[in-house]
């Protein structure tokens, strides 16, 4: 397959020059399959687990038999925490457990280059010369995302994600305060950040350091 070529941009938005993606990474290929099992995995090993009921023998209470066994015409009853009476126990509950598991690590890299290749072939994937700031200002952050066209509240969350390959303390100070993007290593992203994020910035440093990482 030819390498994909993608516009190279400064940050004040202007096309400077091109850059050529590495082939054995941007291939083209979007697996959903894998993608499916890798964001299945991120989502479970969020969960906490820790919703929690009582059975009818940590409920507080119902020691005393309500009524005697016989003799009375109502149904017989042992306790007043039966799963069947207010206040009473929960049957088959849920209780404090580990959802998290594992997947390969093959599938992983996989699925974060399909997740790369899917935004490639959304012209969802912007590739930035450098992103240094000259001082933690939040207004010069969004003015860059802007030259950019990715500046977009109204979106709300998750629109915008930059790879960068370290992190520059001016740069997260700046960043922090804009609610419509976020901040990430290029050598630590995953497909699960990948695809929750509209677009995604990169820098040219960053490219390569994930292209190193994915390519071996």
């Amino acid at each position: 397959m030819e390498a994909i070529t993608l516009p190279l941009y400064n940050i004040e938005g202007k096309e400077i020059d091109t850059v050529k993606l590495n082939s054995t990474v941007f291939d083209g290929v979007v697996n959903t399959d894998v993608i499916y099992q890798a964001v299945n995995a991120y989502r479970a090993n969020q969960r906490k687990g820790l919703a929690s009921t009582k059975t009818r023998g940590e409920v507080s209470g119902g020691g005393r038999k309500p009524w005697k066994q016989k003799g009375t015409g109502r149904a017989r009853v042992g306790s007043t925490r039966s799963p069947l009476w207010r206040h009473g126990g929960v049957v088959f509950g849920p209780h404090p457990r580990d959802f998290s598991f594992s997947i390969p690590q093959k599938i992983k890299v996989l699925a974060l280059k399909s997740a790369l290749n899917a935004k490639v072939k959304d012209n969802s994937l912007i590739v930035l010369d450098d992103l240094k700031l000259v001082g933690p200002k939040t207004k010069e952050a969004n003015r860059v995302l802007i030259n950019l066209k990715v500046a977009d509240k109204k979106r709300g969350r998750n629109h915008a994600l930059v790879l960068v390959d370290k992190m520059d303390k001016f740069l997260q100070m700046a960043m922090g305060n804009l609610s419509f993007m976020d901040l990430a290593l290029a050598k630590e992203t995953h497909a699960y950040e990948v695809l929750s994020h509209r677009k995604i910035i990169i820098t040219k440093e960053g490219l390569n350091t994930l292209t190193d990482r994915l390519k071996k």
